[in-house]
């Protein structure tokens, strides 16, 4: 596999042969977790305003559910495929088994770009989507959340959706909802609270004081935009930020409020027109590559590759992302000293509050948001330190590490339940 083949479930494969090999599984649980369960493809109609009619393909894919119901979310992008989503249904199946919570692993996506259609012809699409896909849902089955491209609204037209077909309101079929119709306080944060506490913990191991770091963070949405201004918050310098759109970049650091402000006023968080005094503009790539003592890929997968590993200056990377980091590139980082903490552990924020907000509508009792984030630091915070201290005793990368616990916990769940009939 070449950086210029990048296929991503073929990496999640390797990491998971690369894991399986470590654990010396049988054989027999090799191929089943090596593999999706189940994968539904749908194409659907879906009326634009002008009156025509359009057809879109979509994915629903649950990778396991040896540990429980299916978890993940659903993702509106052009590039979707079906590669890309068993991917991430893999990837979400090692993020739950390793943060401890009784999910499965599933992701969904659309192939469309979001800011090309309307709002009304996003809520058709949505509908109709989340209709094809069904057959598979429920709080017991399969219970989507928010991805790229997709937020709270989306979520609310999808629990709707579902619950006309049942009849009844049915919210916990869904998460990261509003929090007027059974979302959770602190969810929306979640994912880049989950990142801005990876980096204060490496930190720690590392003996550095927040304060002196500098950091650099690639995307700008929920989860990078979020990250941003939580480590800005406890005194990190906030060097560099980068969306669709490019790069800004100022030595002494950015502010990360007005950029916050700047993207709120524009479709889907554009970073596009910033301008400030010290403010460079360098590319996507040239962000990647500038020094920085923690560098934070929050946006899109592949973008550190064997191509450009050998020019990252970062001592630190903390993966906001879903697969942003080749196996190649692993390789040449591990080989150079620099420190990755795992894409299935630093973004778990996001699916670790989903479960509380799950639980919390099967309950119908809901928590402050302080209860929440206290709940998510410590589960959290928790699986970071079990990690770590396997990576220091075994001489291994945190990414070795973490997937030799999440893969040992779903393989003992498979052969504990036994292979049915």
């Amino acid at each position: 596999m070449t950086s210029t083949q990048f296929n991503p479930f073929r990496i999640a494969q390797h990491q998971f042969d690369t894991a399986a090999e470590l654990l010396d599984l049988p054989q027999s649980i090799r191929e089943i977790l090596r593999v999706p369960q189940r994968e539904l493809s749908v194409n659907f109609p879906v009326k634009m305003d002008d009156g025509s009619t359009k057809v879109y393909a979509g994915y629903r894919v649950q990778h396991n559910l040896a540990r429980g119901p299916a978890k993940g979310g659903i993702r509106y992008h052009h590039a979707v495929d079906l590669d890309e989503v068993r991917a991430l249904a893999m990837w979400m199946t090692w993020k739950c088994a390793l943060v401890n919570i009784p999910y499965g692993g599933a992701k969904g996506g659309v192939v469309v770009d979001p800011r090309t259609r309307s709002l009304s012809e996003l809520e058709r699409l949505t509908r109709r989507f989340a209709t094809e896909i069904s057959i598979l849902l429920g709080p017991e089955k399969d219970i989507p959340a928010p991805d790229m491209n997709t937020n709270p609204q989306v979520m609310a037209w999808i629990m709707d959706t579902i619950s006309m077909h049942r009849g009844y309101t049915v919210p916990a079929v869904i998460t990261g909802k509003p929090v007027n119709v059974g979302g959770s306080l602190g969810r929306v944060e979640a994912t880049g609270r989950g990142v801005s506490l990876m980096v204060r913990e490496i930190a720690k191991q590392a003996g550095l004081s927040l304060d002196k770091l500098q950091v650099i963070v690639q995307g700008f949405g929920n989860v990078g935009g979020t990250a941003a201004m939580l480590l800005e918050q406890m005194g990190c310098r906030v060097v560099g930020v980068a969306d669709t759109n490019g790069g800004y970049y100022r030595r002494n650091g950015l502010d990360i409020q007005a950029l916050n402000d700047h993207a709120a006023r524009h479709p889907y968080r554009s970073l596009e027109g910033y301008t400030a005094d010290g403010v460079e503009c360098p590319s996507n790539a040239e962000l990647l590559e500038m020094p920085c003592d923690v560098l934070i890929p929050a946006a899109l997968d592949g973008q550190i590759t064997s191509l450009n590993a050998n020019r990252i200056h970062a001592r630190f990377i903390v993966e906001g992302a879903n697969g942003p980091t080749t196996p190649e590139a692993d390789d040449i980082l591990n080989d150079r000293g620099i420190v990755v903490v795992p894409d299935i552990l630093a973004n778990a924020g996001g699916v670790i509050a989903s479960y509380f907000e799950w639980v919390q509508g099967l309950q119908e009792f809901f928590w402050d948001e302080t209860d929440v984030n206290q709940k998510l630091e410590r589960i959290i915070v928790g699986a970071f330190e079990q990690i770590y201290q396997s990576a220091q005793e075994k001489k291994q990368s945190l990414r070795t590490a973490a997937y030799q616990l999440a893969v040992r916990r779903v393989a003992d769940a498979t052969i504990t339940r036994g292979i049915y009939p």
